[in-house]
């Protein structure tokens, strides 16, 4: 297989999953179809030369390939929180890793992006009451 560097001069999603090989397209396009499919009005973007998807101008999830694997990045607290469904793959701080030689699971990606979708609004929603509940008691 060829390298699978990360794409460092892409300017969008398309351009980095361009980058690499057909095989590894296909699993990454997947990926951002099933994100989109649950998240159809975040912005797509590159943050920190990766594919990311961004709600409220914060960025959601993000995810990148390597050579052996696709790393999906959610945020640490998610983790934490998916410890069972992750166990079958590698984690570390802030990342599950798919190996690129097994199906991605893309039902346990949309449970992830539901999640993280839900939290984003909460927090939103907390925010806009805080800054109501400060400006009332002005």
């Amino acid at each position: 297989m060829e390298n699978t560097k990360h794409n460092k001069h892409a300017g969008n999603i398309a351009e980095y999953i361009a980058g690499f090989p057909a095989e590894v397209q296909v699993l990454l396009e997947q990926i951002r179809e099933t994100i989109k499919e649950v998240v159809p009005d975040a912005e797509e973007t590159i943050s920190y030369a990766i594919p990311a998807f961004r709600i409220n101008k914060k960025n959601l999830v993000y995810f990148a390939a390597f050579k052996k694997h696709i790393g999906l990045y959610p945020a640490p607290t998610t983790l934490e929180e998916f410890k069972v469904d992750f166990e079958p793959y590698k984690t570390s701080k802030g990342t599950v890793q798919f190996p690129l030689n097994q199906p991605v699971p893309l039902d346990l990606i949309r449970k992830i992006v539901r999640h993280l979708l839900k939290k984003s609004l909460e927090k939103s929603t907390n925010k806009s009451t805080k800054k109501s509940a400060n400006k009332s008691a002005s």
